[in-house]
Order: structure tokens, then C-alpha cells, then sequence
């Protein structure tokens, strides 16, 4: 499928997402099986302070003109650090979203070296339009549930999906945009979290209140298991990205 149908085909499904202390992008991931719910799935460091401190967020559709102001009591959030990924759950209904998710890549296969991804976002440059970029799958680490690829990222597309289109499968969503770790002469490369913590979201919610005491349960064990935060003084392949949402980050958070 050409770049051109696959930005119309995922379009609908994206939305942007603001904090009181910085931006991003997210999109549609999963509805449970009663659809009075659904999952907008984003980059953990997106919305980490608005979890923690339990502030508003409010999440945007372009294409439908409509948005939706979500107190810390609206919704529930799965949070994953250790992948930078996260599953916001709000009531269905207050965006005009798509009845049914772009599929996800299944947790048992990988993109191969060589594979042309394309990702969107809301980059700062252009806050309110919703830019495309394309690249090429450098490695994979599956370690670290990470695709490495050539090409760039901006402030605000942090959260965006990276898809993949093949003539049998049509279009999946591969992974979340993550961080950019720049070059000095050349381009840097992308980090794109796999989609291991969505597939994993879904097998969890059947209710709101059962989401709650389970992400809860999920914070307490991941504050527990967290390792040392990375210094900037470590490799590229261990540091933080060189570029925050925030003006002023402190130095262990990831960077766009």
C-alpha cells in the first residue's frame, strides 16, 4: 500500500495528547469487549507526570474536531517505564474515534533489518498538524522490546504509532515512537518501543474498576522491580534520547 493510503488509513485512529507539562501524540489501541471503554496508547513519559501527580490531561481529534478534558478520577492508565509505553483508559463515546482498532503486529513476530516503517505525530514545530515520516528498521533488540531505525523524530510525536503495510496483512501498528538519539554530522536514530505492552493491556481489561486495582497492583510492582535511573554520561544505547518534551527535563527521563 502506498505511504499516501496508509497516512489516510491511520489518520482517524490518532490523537494528541496535553499535559500541564508537555505534549504528545497517541492513537486508538483497543475497546473492551462491552465498548464502554477504551485504550489511547502513547509513550509512558508522555503522560508519567500527569500520572504521578494526578493532573489533567487533555486529549485531541483532528479529524473529528473533538477533544475531551480528563481528570485523574476519568481514567486509568497503564504505565509501563522499563518499555516507555502506556495505555490511557477512558469512557467511549467522548471522541469521535473509529469503531474498531488498527490491528496490532502479533506479539510472536518481528519486523525484519531492512523493513520500510512509517510513524506519525504532532511534532512542536507544527503542534497543531499531524506530520508523517518514514524510515528503515536498523536492528531489533528484543531485550529491550526496541526497533532501532533510521530516520528522525521531533518534540510531540513521542507516543505516535509506527506501522508497517505488507499485500497480506494490510496495515499494523509495529510500535510506538520513543526517543530520537541524534548524530553530530549524520542522522541519528529512532527508538521505537514494540507493541508487547499493548497486546499485554488488552488480555488485562474487561472493566474500568478491574483496570484500576489491576494498574494499580501493576505501579506498586514496577516501583518495587525499577532499576537505577541511566545517566546521560552512559552509552547512546542506555542514555536517555537527546531531546525532551519539557524545556528543562531532569536527566533520567527519556528525551522527546
Amino acid at each position: 500500500m502506498p505511504w499516501n493510503e496508509v497516512v489516510e488509513r491511520v489518520t482517524p485512529y490518532i490523537v494528541k495528547i496535553e499535559t500541564p507539562t508537555g505534549s504528545g501524540t497517541g492513537f486508538l489501541c483497543l475497546y473492551n469487549d462491552s465498548r464502554n471503554f477504551c485504550g489511547i496508547a502513547t509513550a509512558h513519559h508522555v503522560v508519567a507526570d500527569a500520572d504521578e501527580w494526578q493532573q489533567p490531561m487533555r486529549i485531541k481529534h483532528s479529524p473529528s474536531k473533538t477533544s475531551v478534558f480528563i481528570k485523574e478520577s476519568d481514567r486509568v492508565i497503564f504505565l509501563d517505564q522499563a518499555t516507555d509505553s502506556a495505555v490511557i483508559l477512558i469512557a467511549s463515546g467522548q471522541l469521535n474515534l473509529p469503531e474498531m482498532p488498527i490491528p496490532l503486529l502479533p506479539s510472536d513476530s518481528v519486523l525484519a533489518i531492512g523493513t520500510e516503517v512509517g510513524w506519525m505525530g504532532f511534532p512542536s514545530i507544527a503542534s497543531t498538524t499531524l506530520c508523517f515520516f518514514s524510515g528503515i528498521v536498523s536492528a531489533h533488540q528484543r531485550k529491550k522490546h526496541t526497533y532501532l531505525i533510521d530516520g528522525v523524530a521531533i518534540h510531540g510525536v513521542s507516543g505516535g504509532p509506527v506501522v508497517h503495510s505488507t499485500a497480506a496483512d494490510g496495515v499494523q501498528i509495529v510500535g510506538v515512537v520513543s526517543a530520537y538519539v541524534g548524530g553530530t554530522s549524520t542522522p541519528g536514530l529512532l527508538y521505537a518501543r514494540d507493541v508487547s505492552h499493548f497486546h499485554d493491556t488488552v488480555t488485562r481489561v474487561r472493566s474500568l474498576e478491574e483496570a484500576a486495582r489491576e494498574a494499580t497492583r501493576q505501579k506498586k510492582t514496577q516501583q518495587q522491580e525499577q532499576p537505577a535511573a541511566p545517566s546521560i554520561t552512559q552509552p547512546p544505547e542506555l542514555a536517555p534520547a537527546q531531546t525532551e518534551l519539557n524545556p528543562a527535563p531532569p536527566q533520567d527521563k527519556p528525551n522527546l
